[in-house]
């Protein structure tokens, strides 16, 4: 096999191999950095902030929600990261906060990346 050809096909094989790698690299973990066994009484989002619960096919992605960005209630949006190798973005609009004042979990849908998204669904702490 010649310069060339080794060239060709190595890029080929990355070009298949890099999506698919993203793409399988989604497992079914949903976990996030909250506790989804919290009782949901004790949770304040005015005295603690808010974090993801859950993140559906999660691998590595995380969410926190300052209190003070609740208190706000201003539209924001945040990369949930984390300790993944690539970044998505969630937008939280005035609404998400009123909710979250209001103790209550929101889910919203992250930015598309990497040819997937993830629900993201963010609690008091």
């Amino acid at each position: 096999m010649d310069r060339k050809t080794f060239i060709k096909k190595t890029t080929g094989a990355l070009l298949v191999s890099i999506p698919a790698y993203s793409i399988l690299a989604c497992s079914k973990d949903d976990s996030a950095n909250g506790d989804p066994n919290l009782d949901p009484n004790q949770r304040d989002c005015t005295e603690n902030g808010a974090n993801a619960i859950a993140i559906s096919s999660n691998h590595g992605h995380t969410l926190i929600v300052s209190k003070e960005d609740i208190e706000a209630g201003e539209e924001k949006t945040y990369s949930i990261q984390g300790g993944s190798g690539h970044n998505h973005t969630v937008r939280l609009t005035t609404s998400h906060f009123e909710s979250l004042r209001q103790n209550n979990q929101i889910t919203v849908e992250s930015s598309q990346n990497s040819l997937h998204r993830h629900d993201v669904t963010v609690a008091c702490a």
